[in-house]
């Protein structure tokens, strides 16, 4: 049997929690620092996790002294390219939480040098690991082309929540940092090229610094006529009653995520209601003789509902079975930097007051 894979974690914010504790629980891995700015952070993570595991506060102090075998990067986005370039240097392999940088110059260096070094490269994009949104792409790619994707995230923050969507902010934008999601599910939906990009923003609060938005949408066209919408806001004034829209429309019908547990009021800043999907709603347009509905509409249940935690477990497991197999991991690394691409266009959209053409 392989010895474990001894790997430093940095970030204790949600998605570094989960991430700590799946490899916490994962025999492949083997976690051998946590790396935070916070102290008080870091501490408690570690006190979930049992306790006794190396703490430090400086990033790259921590790779010199841990040699991990890999990196987990769950820091703000303005870290990560420099993170992941020293941690592949250091011959590392690296799980990198979405957006995979603040632009797209930076991932495209971040996938140059994990082609360079060798070095396995995962971008959390956790919803390529749930049974239940691989399905929504799959009934979505039977309704014929052109393809009308509507879909937003919109978050009722406060308190803790909206001070770390204020710290996101700082550096990104949500439609940016949410974005890459939903726009990859896009990409995979149609598995054509986006041609065009058009962006809206607005500065909801005070609270922000002059310049930075905490409301977003994006307009994606593709070669093959498609078009997508995605739109994504942050803060204690967003509503409750739209936060969560995952609909998609072809020639054949539609289909619907239906998850009556994440719209209900006071979900929308709950992290679990983010992939909720309790069920699908497959809508036909087939007319019969007398111009009537030829077919019901279906309900689609899904047993498989893994939580937060479980998503992130998965996201892991993948990670491990990367490194362990030697998997060819490039579709994986292109996807991301093309999603990246759009997300980056609709704020320059916004900016400029331009169409982007890509």
């Amino acid at each position: 049997m392989s010895s474990p894979i001894r790997i430093l974690c940095a970030g204790a914010g949600h998605m570094g929690r989960s991430h700590a504790l799946a490899y916490h629980r994962l025999p492949g891995f083997e976690i051998c620092g946590i790396v935070t700015r916070s102290p008080e952070s870091r501490a408690a993570l570690n006190q979930e996790l049992g306790g006794g595991y190396p703490e430090f506060a400086d990033f790259y102090e921590a790779v010199k002294i841990t040699k991990p075998d890999a990196v987990s990067i769950s820091t703000y986005p303005d870290t990560h390219a420099d993170f992941a370039e020293a941690a592949f240097d250091a011959g590392c392999h690296v799980f990198i939480e979405k957006p995979l940088a603040e632009k797209v110059v930076e991932a495209e260096r971040i996938v140059a040098k994990a082609r360079a070094t060798n070095r396995k490269l995962v971008i959390g994009y956790i919803l390529r690991h749930h049974p239940n949104w691989i399905k929504f792409i799959e009934v979505a790619q039977t309704l014929g082309k052109p393809l009308v994707m509507r879909m937003n995230l919109n978050q009722q923050s406060f308190g803790a929540n909206w001070k770390t969507h204020k710290n996101l902010m700082s550096s990104i934008s949500p439609v940016v940092d949410c974005g890459v999601h939903y726009v990859d599910v896009m990409c995979q939906m149609t598995r054509s090229k986006p041609v065009r990009v058009s962006g809206i923003g607005a500065r909801l609060s005070n609270e922000l610094p002059e310049g930075k938005i905490n409301y977003g949408a994006l307009q994606v066209t593709f070669e093959d006529g498609s078009v997508g919408w995605y739109e994504a806001g942050w803060g204690p004034m967003m509503s409750e009653v739209a936060f969560f829209v995952k609909d998609v429309v072809g020639p054949k019908g539609c289909v619907s995520i239906v998850a009556d547990k994440a719209a209900s009021e006071g979900q929308s800043s709950n992290v679990d209601a983010h992939t909720q999907t309790q069920a699908l709603r497959l809508h036909h347009s087939e007319l019969d003789t007398e111009g009537n509905f030829a077919k019901k509409d279906e309900t689609l249940r899904l047993d498989d509902e893994p939580d937060h935690d479980g998503l992130c477990f998965r996201e892991q497991e993948f990670f491990l079975k990367a490194i362990q197999e030697n998997m060819d991991l490039s579709d994986h690394m292109d996807d991301a930097v093309a999603s990246m691409r759009i997300v980056e266009a609709a704020d320059e959209s916004f900016r400029t007051g331009k169409t982007v053409d890509l």
